[in-house]
This record gives structure tokens, C-alpha cells and sequence, in this order.
């Protein structure tokens, strides 16, 4: 069962400015972004994986292949964000 389209942020307003995060996190791991369309990332990150990703029809993908391509991109994320996070932390316990 497909999934698109009902994923929601929690926060309303919040999607250009994950986009505009994605977009800075994936450049600064070597990909071309295109600023105005940071989702078609995952088509060159599929490509260096090996994942024959495509805009549609990618039913005979395994779950597991199309997992690295989002697990590479959400994880580059994640990292960027503890990073962000410890150093607000370590400025705030500075005298």
C-alpha cells in the first residue's frame, strides 16, 4: 500500500525550510541539488546506489532498495542535526 501523499509536518509552514535543509545537507555530501526541486535528490542517490529509481512506476523496486536511497538522505539529516544541536548546546554552557 503506497503511502504517498499523507505524509504531514508537524509543524505548518515547516516544509521550504526542510527542503531548503535537505537541499544544503545533500550538497555538502557531493550531490547536485537543484534548490527549487531538493526532492529529485533522491534520483542521483538512488543512481550511485544502484536503485534504478524512476519519477513513476517503481513497483518492482524492493522495499529494502528503495530504504538505502531514503535511509542515505535522512540519515545525512539526522547527522547534520545532532551536529547543529550539540553545538547550540555546547555555546549555551560557555560562560
Amino acid at each position: 500500500m503506497a503511502r504517498r501523499g499523507r505524509r504531514r509536518l508537524v509543524v505548518p509552514g515547516a516544509e521550504a525550510g526542510l527542503n531548503a535543509f535537505k537541499a544544503e545537507v545533500m550538497r555538502r555530501e557531493g550531490y547536485q541539488v537543484d534548490p527549487n526541486r531538493p526532492d529529485d535528490v533522491k534520483y542521483e542517490v538512488a543512481e550511485s546506489l544502484g536503485v534504478p529509481l524512476q519519477p513513476e512506476g517503481n513497483g518492482q523496486l524492493s522495499t529494502e532498495s528503495v530504504g538505502h536511497v531514503g535511509g542515505k538522505i535522512g540519515g545525512a539529516m539526522v547527522r547534520e542535526m545532532i551536529k547543529l544541536a550539540q553545538q547550540k548546546l555546547a555555546e549555551r554552557s560557555e560562560p
